[in-house]
């Protein structure tokens, strides 16, 4: 090297961006491809899960549903029967009071 010529050691400023290849493009978008359906697969599996919950709640809501109208039927012949047994009360006191009045 010469001395009268000093050696510029900066780097260049101006960086020339290389055009996109076809196969660049392409080996980019399956790798977000390849993101978006394991995100997806992910989101799948939560929804399988919250599905299987709720066929469990729904389960449960199904046999609550049986027990009250299993109750609700009881409950409605133990009424039928107080019914039928305060009638004949009735009854048998009218009679009562025909006999002594």
């Amino acid at each position: 090297m010469r001395e009268d010529h000093p050696v510029d050691t900066a780097p260049e400023a101006d960086v020339l961006a290389f055009p996109d290849s076809a196969e660049r493009r392409l080996r980019v978008a399956l790798r977000k491809l390849e993101q978006a359906l394991a995100e997806q697969r992910v989101a799948v599996a939560e929804f399988r899960a919250q599905l299987a919950a709720l066929s469990s709640v729904v389960g449960d809501l199904g046999d609550s549903a049986a027990g009250l109208q299993t109750t609700l039927s009881a409950a409605a012949e133990e009424t039928l029967r107080a019914q039928a047994e305060a009638a004949r009360l009735q009854a048998t006191a009218e009679a009562m009071i025909c006999q002594h009045g």
